[in-house]
């Protein structure tokens, strides 16, 4: 058994490498054919009307903000556990980063700060599906609605949602599903990353989705994403090609951020495959939860419930009663093992860009608590069973080992003292 465990490999077989090829003998490589097949066959996944292809799911969370026209003087809120992108996008767009620390022991944010941090210059929430897991998008919808008085249209597609907006931050939960619904068809906006890392890649890459709006044509909505990712221009590069349609008009001077047909092609490989892919995340998942999930000392994120089906992207793992050096010489000793880990997330106010913007972390301690003690394991479709065993026993004797070397310096500390 090869005991050298990568975190999270991008699993590329003969379909995408043959489908890359075939793009490439095919003379059209920027956004093109593929993109809008790739883009329709996201769109049937999720239940969705229609999906947009860009280059990040950071571009389709900035992208969906420009596109309901939030900017200076509004406030969007997200949560404090999370990677900067939820947040960023907030200020690339100019306007307010409110964030919201998690609820006690939970890697959500907390339902009942977010009813209370919504005023009226609040124009969307920003929520994330942390390690493929839905977040509670039953009371996140009824929050919103519940502050339906407070809200302040500021153009039509914001008067005709008539609420705070529900975006999701969906990098990691293509193909999880709430309550049956597809991820994609749950939330307002759905943001999903096809980064290298992920459950389906395209190298990097993105895609949003959204839920029709009452008044709005799909279409119109598509037309302005597709007009911000390339420039504010009129036609992209496909439609230039027709007949006697080279002429086009730049309506705004916008951003680029399209995805390429190279991409596409991995990413229609990857989709043909996807739920061979979903289902053997299940089994390693299905694998670490057997030793893992009945342990007092350890607690497990849960991907599987009568509410929700997760992606199955991250394992995470918290080491109870545990703090910040104990779990760092964790990862260390996996470290030396072969095992590659992570930690997700440092809370964005640990952060320096963030400190900068005056967020402290003491105003976030769920947020604290929740990092302080987090492992995130291998999880990855290349990982066997025999070597997720591997992984768990390796883990359990090094926090055995490291417990109770904690446990005899302890004593000649206090002696020392």
């Amino acid at each position: 058994m090869n005991k050298n465990i990568p975190f999270s490999p991008p699993d590329i077989t003969d379909v995408e490498i043959n489908n890359v090829v075939e793009v490439l003998k095919s003379g059209w490589i920027t956004t093109g054919p593929k993109t809008k097949e790739f883009e329709r066959k996201i769109a049937d996944y999720c239940n969705t009307n229609r999906a947009i292809c860009l280059n990040s799911a950071t571009a389709g969370m900035e992208m969906t903000l420009r596109t309901l026209g939030i900017g200076p003087g509004d406030e969007v809120i997200t949560c404090a556990y999370t990677y900067t992108a939820s947040a960023s996008v907030i200020h690339h767009v100019g306007a307010k980063i409110v964030l919201v620390d998690t609820a006690k022991d939970s890697y959500q944010m907390d339902y009942e700060q977010l009813r209370n941090a919504i005023t009226e210059k609040t124009k969307a929430v920003i929520c994330v599906d942390l390690g493929g897991v839905p977040c509670d998008y039953d009371t996140i919808f009824e929050v919103v609605n519940s502050k339906k008085e407070l809200f302040k249209a500021n153009n039509e597609l914001q008067k005709s949602i008539g609420r705070v907006v529900v975006i999701a931050d969906g990098a990691h939960s293509f193909g999880a599903s709430y309550k049956g619904q597809m991820s994609g068809s749950i939330a307002d906006f759905t943001s999903f990353s096809f980064h290298a890392v992920k459950n389906l890649t395209t190298a990097e890459g993105g895609a949003v989705t959204w839920r029709s709006i009452e008044g709005i044509d799909d279409e119109d909505i598509y037309k302005k994403y597709n007009c911000l990712s390339l420039h504010g221009q009129t036609k992209d590069a496909l439609a230039k090609t027709k007949i006697g349609s080279w002429e086009y008009d730049i309506i705004e001077p916008a951003y680029k951020c399209n995805m390429t047909d190279i991409m596409a092609a991995i990413g229609l490989g990857q989709l043909s495959r996807y739920e061979e892919l979903l289902n053997y995340r299940k089994q390693i998942i299905a694998r670490y939860n057997k030793e893992l999930m009945l342990r007092d000392d350890i607690h497990v994120l849960k991907h599987f419930t009568e509410k929700y089906t997760s992606s199955g992207h991250l394992y995470l793992i918290r080491l109870v009663g545990k703090d910040e050096v104990f779990r760092n010489e964790v990862i260390t000793k996996m470290a030396e093992a072969g095992i590659a880990t992570n930690v997700h997330y440092k809370p964005l106010p640990l952060l320096t860009a963030y400190k900068n913007l005056g967020f402290n972390i003491e105003d976030y301690p769920n947020a604290f608590d929740m990092y302080k003690n987090e492992i995130t394991l291998p999880l990855n479709t290349f990982i066997s069973l025999e070597q997720v065993d591997y992984v768990i026993n390796t883990l359990l004797d090094i926090i055995r080992e490291e417990t109770v070397e904690n446990d005899i310096k302890q004593p000649a500390e206090r002696f020392l003292a």
